[in-house]
């Protein structure tokens, strides 16, 4: 059994409803995808959106940068927030140019950040941001020491308001376009990320194998 989204009023997907996905398990599949997502909330300054790294646990999503970030100051401060990952899986070509579009997944979720401060959970915040980024290393590397953990705000946001939204297949086509003659070229370019060589930091001894946390990776 999967558990399902609840939508909200805010998280109604009105357009093209029909892409509109329902099992939670694509929400936390969709994260647990992506690498960077986009921290949105409306600053006294302005509206300002922020690419940021994420980790997921359950239902709850952790957040973190620098305690001097103003816009993490104003998210654990109780402005609403929205948060969103996007994934790219090809370029839809059409006979016409309206009808270009693009195969995605996107997942947004909106909501009330909270300050992590309970010790305990910030360093199993922080363990979640650090393994979502490069799974293997929270054990394999130096922790946070006392100064680093002042230095970081750690935020959790809940999953509760949450829509996912994908688009898959061939372009849709209006019939006058199905029966030009000279029709363009249609269909869809696929987009596929892959990991590079692993290159190492000049510092290291030349001698010292890559792990397999990362070579694995590739």
């Amino acid at each position: 059994m999967t558990t399902p989204l609840s939508p909200t009023p805010r998280s109604t997907v009105r357009r093209n409803a029909i892409r509109a996905r329902s099992d939670r398990a694509e929400l936390y599949d969709l994260l647990d995808a992506g690498l960077v997502g986009h921290l949105g909330l409306a600053m006294p300054t302005g509206p300002l959106v922020l690419p940021t790294a994420y980790g997921r646990d359950g239902d709850t999503l952790y957040l973190h940068g620098s305690t001097g970030a103003a816009t993490l100051r104003a998210a654990g401060g109780g402005l609403p927030v929205c948060f969103t990952v996007t994934h790219v899986d090809g370029i839809v070509y059409s006979r016409s140019a309206f009808h270009h579009s693009m195969n995605h997944r996107s997942a947004v979720v909106q909501g009330t950040a909270r300050p992590v401060t309970d010790p305990d959970e910030r360093w199993h915040a922080l363990a979640v941001l650090t393994e979502h980024l490069a799974p293997g290393s929270w054990t394999a590397t130096r922790q946070p020491d006392r100064r680093e953990l002042a230095a970081t705000a750690v935020l959790a946001l809940d999953l509760t308001e949450a829509s996912v939204k994908t688009r898959t297949g061939p372009p849709g086509e209006d019939e006058r376009d199905l029966r030009t003659p000279a029709a363009d070229w249609a269909g869809v370019l696929p987009l596929h990320t892959r990991w590079g060589t692993p290159v190492p930091c000049p510092l290291l001894p030349a001698d010292l194998p890559v792990p397999e946390r990362v070579s694995s990776r590739g």
